[in-house]
């Protein structure tokens, strides 16, 4: 199965180019697609850091592409923006290079994996799972080990050694357990309405009990607010912007509690609370130039 990247769209703004590409993933076991936006180059030797941005649940890797606005503040900097999709996904026989535009995204047939817009389909939560019926779910190691690879063997342009990673509400809490798992990885995080406690709220809950089983333990491992608990060298302070009037604050997304963990270890965090702001994409666009700052502060040294 070949598993190059084929270009499936281009569209150029701020100088730049969103293009969007279809894959095979061996890790997923299925097709799956992606977005890069390669801001303007000056020279053809130039290589850019590039920002990972993982999506929320029922999201796509159209979402941030098209809603952020992300790419002024990152064709200013010189970031090369990465969009993953945020499930293991099956595109239609239809979905060729000469009809791009007919490519309809489905589940993979896995029983239930369509039952509900906040698990299965759209809803990856960026782990491993473990248990065999969602074998296909290992976003964790898509995200983390094959897509860098993918881009450092096929875009020349981009630079993976110089990474970060940011995301919005389960794409928040995959920005954040990736980073903390692996801080040589990637030089900052950022968040927007992360889910920062899982393993105690309903979406959280509902999607690490199919997942990964019934072994809590094992849940720790992809939450957040735990994880931070274990590390006491963090050098670059985590961004998170989170809106008050945000309607799943208090009972999924829980910033308090990833607030205190970070006090207890003396983590460096900004958490920034929005007054008046909701969980939608004007709330993200509102702030993504600050974050796409915060990056580049670090993705320049």
């Amino acid at each position: 199965m070949e598993t190059k990247p084929t270009e499936i769209s281009s569209s150029k703004m701020h100088g730049g180019f969103n293009k969007r590409f279809r894959h095979f993933s061996p890790t997923l076991g299925c097709f799956m697609t992606f977005h890069i936006y390669f801001p303007p180059s000056t020279e053809s030797s130039q290589k850019f850091p590039v920002l990972y941005w993982l999506s929320g649940l029922t999201c796509t890797d159209e979402n941030f592409i098209t809603k952020s606005g992300a790419q002024r503040a990152a064709s200013t900097e010189g970031i090369a923006l990465i969009a993953p999709d945020t499930s293991p996904i099956m595109l239609s026989k239809s979905c060729t290079l000469t009809a791009p535009l007919i490519c309809i995204p489905g589940g993979l047939n896995v029983e239930g994996e369509a039952d509900s817009w906040d698990f299965g389909v759209g809803a990856g939560f960026y782990l491993n799972a473990t248990q065999e019926k969602w074998k296909n779910w290992r976003m964790y190691d898509y995200v983390v080990k094959e897509l860098p690879e993918l881009l450092k063997e096929n875009f020349p342009q981009l630079d993976t050694t110089r990474a970060s990673i940011s995301g919005h509400s389960m794409g928040g809490h995959g920005a954040l357990t990736i980073y903390l798992k692996n801080l040589d990885k990637y030089k900052t995080v950022s968040a927007f309405a992360p889910i920062v406690n899982p393993i105690n709220c309903p979406w959280g809950q509902k999607a690490f009990s199919n997942y990964l089983g019934g072994n809590k333990a094992h849940w720790e491992e992809y939450d957040a607010t735990c994880l931070v608990s274990k590390f006491h060298d963090l050098s670059a302070s985590i961004l998170i912007d989170q809106g008050t009037d945000d309607n799943f604050l208090h009972n999924q997304l829980l910033p308090n509690k990833f607030q205190e963990a970070c006090e207890k270890v003396n983590a460096p965090l900004l958490l920034r609370l929005q007054r008046g702001y909701d969980h939608s994409y004007f709330f993200i666009a509102t702030f993504i130039d600050d974050h796409i700052s915060h990056h580049a502060q670090a993705l320049k040294l």
